[in-house]
């Protein structure tokens, strides 16, 4: 596959997530919490603070999509090993990170402070465990760019 078709089936699949991401975070959660809050009143007190929760965990993704973005652009001009797209996999990399520490740390908050119960704590245990495992797939991405930059900028000034 050419650079310019990787990096286009590469920002279709960002703009998909984007757009997928956008549609779940204004529509489909608080909706799905509204109706739940009508059939549950007295799970009301717990709507606001769960859907800012959501939306404030919604941030680094999108962040992270934006990075992608980036380095699919620099896929298409033919500069796939470079400094820059080893440092954008590293904020990657730390976004992931921090989002899934904080989604731990929230829920963990939630259950001390009543709202939420210990079985959504647990479940929230997979979506810590796939945020890791992104930070840690960036974070070997980001050396294995890095090293690459390093190799082929050694060949430049070879030739």
């Amino acid at each position: 596959m050419k650079q310019k078709a990787l990096s286009a089936w590469l920002k279709g699949i960002i703009l998909g997530l984007a757009v997928c991401g956008l549609i779940a975070c204004a529509v489909i959660i608080p909706a799905c919490g509204k109706s739940l809050v009508a059939s549950y009143p007295e799970f009301s007190n717990r709507y606001w603070p769960w859907l800012f929760f959501i939306w404030l965990a919604c941030v680094p993704c999108f962040a992270a999509l934006g990075l992608g973005w980036r380095i699919a652009g620099r896929i298409g001009m033919d500069r796939s090993f470079t400094q820059k797209n080893a440092d954008a996999l590293k904020w990657i990399a730390w976004l992931a990170a921090g989002d899934a520490g904080f989604i731990f740390a929230g829920n963990i908050l939630f259950v001390l402070l009543d709202l939420s119960h210990p079985g959504v704590a647990l479940f929230s245990l997979m979506i810590v465990f796939v945020g890791v495992a992104i930070a840690i797939a960036a974070a070997a991405l980001s050396h294995l760019t890095q090293k690459a930059a390093q190799l082929q900028e050694q060949s430049d000034l070879t030739i």
